[in-house]
């Protein structure tokens, strides 16, 4: 990410309805996905904030996720035969990540989380620079009855992270008590909402979908009970490492077009037995022969820290990539996400070195997540 620097550049960006308030607490904007989103605040900084999502209860604006609603008679059905997980597998008021991907090479085309609320209606909740794709792709396979409706601006999502999060929508006679991959409907200042036992951080935490227009109401509401709670808001740098720690993917980097499922180990987030999704051929193919790569997580032996792109080598060969890289503010030291070739293959507990601008780092292959998950 990179600071948003002049003026021209922020207009051809969107803004969350929550902008103002942002401004208010000193947000740092970076561009991201098309959006103008905080990258962190001052008083904080992304060690405050992630630790704050690690002990007690962080929020963050979210906005920029794309919404979009599959509604008609059969939509549920439709959806499960273009989406790789088995819808099936879930009732009305469950959510379940999913991906979308491409029907040719497999590749995915975007990480989705759909909410299914009846057999005709689906929620998707797609990444910000992927929604337009994605809905154009529904669009052009839904039958006669089923319409994909873009509906990006006119909804703000709130996600509320961390061990005391549940306690603090308490406060708010929030629901709680749902199932992790739930959701219930609520009303909070003014507004009727949803709230999903869903998050991008590996801690028990809420995201709250919210008509754009009463944002700011649900916003203040949050941070007036939230000072019981030490509540800190976060922006997109403590999401990133959170993210990383638990190796959760971030589209772009650690799953394209040009990495299936197969290589990103998201095998778990596709109905291998269902008749029929987009790329099943090509990946039933992938995973009968073995993927060529695969994603693996990496530990700094030293204070390396790894970043995004960077080669990963075993002796003198190449045999991968950094995907994702950052440092551990848990743990104390580098870690990251890198594609690793199968051939030769790595084991866990294997050393390997990095090419950090020059100077190759010693840094050790394992299983993420890189911490220990909390989510329920």
């Amino acid at each position: 990410m990179t600071d948003v620097t002049t003026d021209a550049a922020a207009t051809r960006l969107r803004r969350s309805p929550l902008h103002a308030r942002h401004t208010a607490l000193g947000a740092k904007f970076a561009p991201f996905g098309g959006w103008e989103m905080p990258l962190e605040y001052t008083g904080g900084g992304v060690l405050k904030e992630h630790t704050a999502v690690r002990t007690a209860v962080g929020v963050f604006d979210v906005s920029h996720l794309g919404k979009a609603r599959v509604t008609g008679p059969g939509a549920a059905r439709f959806v499960n035969s273009c989406l790789s997980n088995d819808l099936g597998r879930i009732g009305p008021g469950q959510a379940q990540y999913t991906l979308c991907c491409d029907d040719a090479t497999g590749g995915v085309v975007d990480d989705i989380i759909a909410y299914r609320y009846a057999d005709d209606h689906v929620f998707l909740i797609p990444n910000a620079a992927n929604t337009a794709e994605v809905v154009r792709r529904l669009r052009a396979a839904a039958p006669a009855g089923v319409e994909v409706t873009d509906e990006h601006e006119r909804y703000a999502v709130l996600a509320v992270q961390g061990p005391r999060s549940a306690e603090l929508l308490d406060a708010l006679a929030l629901p709680t008590g749902h199932d992790y991959m739930s959701f219930s409907p609520a009303t909070l200042a003014g507004a009727e909402l949803t709230v999903c036992r869903t998050g991008y951080t590996g801690e028990l935490g809420y995201e709250l979908v919210v008509p754009a227009a009463h944002a700011v109401a649900v916003w203040d509401a949050l941070f007036a009970a939230g000072e019981g709670f030490d509540l800190r808001a976060c922006g997109l740098g403590a999401r990133d490492t959170l993210r990383t720690e638990m190796g959760y993917p971030l589209h772009g980097q650690d799953l394209s077009l040009e990495i299936t499922p197969v290589q990103a180990r998201s095998g778990w987030a596709v109905g291998w037995d269902k008749p029929a999704f987009w790329g099943r051929a090509a990946l039933l193919a992938e995973k009968a022969a073995g993927p060529r790569r695969t994603l693996r997580g990496l530990v700094a032996v030293d204070r390396a820290i790894p970043r995004a792109g960077m080669t990963v080598y075993a002796g003198a060969a190449p045999v991968g990539t950094i995907t994702s890289g950052t440092f551990s503010p848990t743990r104390k030291q580098g870690i990251a996400l890198a594609l690793l070739d199968t051939d030769p293959k790595l084991a866990d507990g294997d050393l390997v070195e990095v090419d950090i601008r020059g100077r190759r780092a010693e840094m050790r292959v394992t299983r993420p997540p890189f911490v220990t998950p909390s989510v329920r």
